[in-house]
């Protein structure tokens, strides 16, 4: 079987809002998350997050802990997503995705999130609770209730 390796980015500003953004392949509906993408071969994890913010949203970030990982399977291929806290450390909202996948950059509140067509729906708990700061940095989340 085939193996997706990726890292997703959690950013949230002074107002408590969640960066993210509305994306879609062709042919697809749009649907928002937070920014991510697949690693490139020799670019750590974090590296990897980074550089994705950057290019998905045009802030550059730095990576101040790692949350959890994320395994399933999509169309018999075994993704792994390591997601990490970040702190955006400048730039401004462009969007400069090579993959040209990208529709629109937001923050969004817990309000917000709870409304959104999320292109992974099985996260919309999980950025309400970093939202809530439910969630401690540093361990392997299962959902806090």
């Amino acid at each position: 079987m085939k193996i997706w390796q990726g890292a997703a980015g959690v950013c949230v500003n002074g107002k408590n809002e969640l960066l993210m953004v509305l994306q879609a392949a062709p042919g697809e509906d749009q649907k928002w998350t937070i920014p991510s993408g697949g690693k490139e071969k020799m670019e750590t994890f974090e590296e990897c997050c980074v550089r994705e913010i950057f290019e998905e949203t045009g802030y550059t970030t730095k990576i101040q802990s790692f949350l959890h990982t994320k395994e399933t399977t999509l169309d018999d291929i075994d993704v792994l997503v390591h997601y990490y806290t970040v702190k955006c450390t400048g730039g401004s909202a462009v969007i400069q995705d090579p993959d040209e996948l990208i529709y629109d950059i937001a923050w969004k509140s817990a309000d917000e999130i709870v409304q959104l067509s999320l292109a992974f729906p099985e996260d919309r708990e999980f950025y309400l609770q970093m939202l809530q700061r439910k969630i401690k940095p540093g361990t392997d989340v299962a959902l806090q209730k």
